[in-house]
This record gives C-alpha cells, structure tokens and sequence, in this order.
C-alpha cells in the first residue's frame, strides 16, 4: 500500500534499523522531532529522501523509513542537489554537521545554499569531532582542550548562521535539541519554505564534549541565557521576562526593562526583511556576552533554482524542440582525429 492512501503517523517513519547512537545523544530527540513533523505535515514515504555526508549525524538516513542516500564525507549538499533539481517534486532532506558540513563540505555547502535550491539542510553542531573520538572541529571554541588540542585551540571558530546569512540563505533558524517545541516549530517552517531552508541545531555530544551548551539547555538559567526571536515583536527575554535588546549605534546592547528603557525602546525581529542586516546583528550575538538568539532568523521569498531551470528547460525545449543525444554530441565544436 502507498503511504499516500492513508495518514502517516510518527512511527510510520522509523526505520527496522537499530539506532546506534550513544546513550543520551542529542541526536535521539533530533531524529523523534523529525518523524513527528513528517507526520504533521502529510509527507510521504514515496516523495522523501534524506541525503547526509560523514559523521554521527550521517547516520539519520538508515533511521529514517524514507529514500536515502548515505555519501560521502561534505558531498551530501551536492548529491541532493541534483536529486532535487531531477525531480523537483521531491522533498529532499540533507543532514550533516559542524565537522561534515563546515569542514571538507563548506565549499559545497556555500555554493548549494546559494543558488535557493528547494533543499532543507539540517547541520548537527556539537563543536566536536564525534565519531573520530574528540578531536576539535570547524565550530570548536577558541582555547578549547580536544584530544587533538590538547593545550588548547587557537583557531577562531566558524559560525554557521555568519555563513548562510553571507550566502544570502532564505531560511535560517536556530534550535537547540532539548528544546523539543523549538525543534518542531522551526524544522515545520523550513519543510513548508519555497527554497533553501538551512537550520543549525545545538546538539550535546555527551561523550567528548558534554554540556556545550549547557547554558541554552539547563532548565534553571536559560530563560535568561536564550532569546526566542518572534517575528513583529520586541526582543524580550529573561526569566522574568525584565530584559530586552535594544540598538546602540550599529551595536546590540542588553537593557533591564523599567530602569527607562520601555518595550517600545527595544528592537523588533523582523525575519521578512529583505535586506539581511538585522540577522546577521543576531547572528554575532553569543553567550555569555547576549543570550543566545533561537527560531526563525530570516524567512523571505525567491525563486527557487529547480524552479528556475525547469522554465528554461522548458523555453528552449520550446524554441529548439525536443533534443537527442545524437545531435548534443555534434554540437559545438568537433574535431575529426585521423
């Protein structure tokens, strides 16, 4: 029976494959939040594919009960590329992470997420080398003692919203993967978004780098550690809801509402802005300088590439008429060897 004869459930896409991630992975609540959303939005086994890369993350294929694809390592952007742009109709997933897809894999992804291709691209990001046993990754704090720093790193981190907002991305958010609501709402928005979608989420790697990212996940401090953006409203955050975000110059600063500073003081999210300013402001902001800003950072509409060829695709089959192999070959310029 096709899944498209009746309403899939989460369990529907749960693969018969044993999950073999370690015990208390951020990956776990990841892949449950994904098959809920599936689920939710009426996909179909038929019409999705997941394409990932190297690493534990790459994994996500076999867990999942759709098409796959398990490349190689920083290529998954390019080979979904031209899955999608073959048959536009799918919905074609890429999975990866800091060490996949920031490393080997950047000069692919910047050049995907560039062109708006329909792809939704999900990157991992735990700051470390997983699966090779904790060296220190692309996105691995400055001064950070890995196995392969072991007096610490003096490379300067990459950020991966920097990149994709550079890149011009059409969707760009951020969860972390305790925050189970978070997850489900951004990874909803980037599965309906016309375009590339590009979502960084803040997973712990409980074996060589644990508590990362404490500061965004212990539910006692990170109210007051994390910013939920909001689209039209003012940028508020706090347990008690008594600070906010306000512009100084050019520069973001942290105000304490009701000390002079009133809402309409603060600075409003708009993620529709086409100029891509404000979010990469939001971007720059880290903990423990500013909470760590969550959620949709931009969603803004373009044509998208598949869209785009399949129109010219069709002009020229239009003026040209339906082409052979015979007559590609002989185009251009040829050469007779003797």
């Amino acid at each position: 029976m096709s899944s498209t004869d009746t309403a899939l459930s989460a369990r529907d896409f749960k693969s018969s494959q044993e999950v073999k991630w370690c015990p208390g992975c951020g990956n776990y609540s990841i892949l449950n939040q994904m098959q809920k959303v599936l689920a939710e939005t009426g996909a179909t086994k038929e019409n999705t594919v997941f394409v990932s890369g190297i690493g534990c993350s790459s994994r996500f294929p076999y867990y999942m009960d759709t098409f796959g694809f398990h490349g190689i390592h920083g290529r998954a952007p390019s080979i979904a590329t031209g899955i999608k742009i073959a048959n536009p109709d799918l919905n074609v997933w890429v999975i990866t992470g800091d060490g996949d897809g920031l490393s080997i894999g950047t000069n692919h992804l910047i050049h995907t997420i560039r062109k708006n291709i329909g792809l939704k691209i999900v990157l991992f990001n735990n700051r470390i080398y997983g699966l090779t046993k904790g060296q220190y990754s692309p996105t691995t704090e400055f001064g950070k003692k890995t196995k392969s720093s072991p007096w610490g790193t003096i490379d300067y981190p990459i950020h991966p919203i920097c990149i994709s907002i550079g890149a011009e991305v059409t969707f760009i958010a951020r969860c972390v993967d305790v925050d189970v609501q978070c997850m489900q709402t951004v990874l909803r928005r980037a599965s309906e978004h016309k375009g590339t979608a590009f979502v960084e989420i803040y997973q712990d790697c409980n074996v060589y780098n644990h508590g990362a990212y404490s500061f965004a996940s212990d539910r006692k401090t990170k109210l007051d550690n994390v910013l939920y953006l909001e689209h039209g409203k003012p940028m508020i955050f706090g347990k008690d809801r008594d600070k906010g975000i306000r512009l100084n110059g050019i520069t973001p600063e942290v105000v304490e509402r009701g000390k002079g500073i009133a809402v309409n003081d603060l600075l409003i999210h708009d993620e529709k802005a086409p100029e891509p300013t404000l979010a990469y402001l939001l971007s720059r902001m880290h903990f423990p300088d500013y909470p760590e800003p969550v959620g949709v950072f931009r969603d803004v509409e373009e044509p998208a590439y598949e869209n785009l060829l399949m129109n010219q695709i069709g002009e020229a089959t239009e003026k040209l008429g339906e082409g052979t192999l015979e007559s590609l070959f002989n185009a251009g310029d040829t050469w007779t060897v003797n």
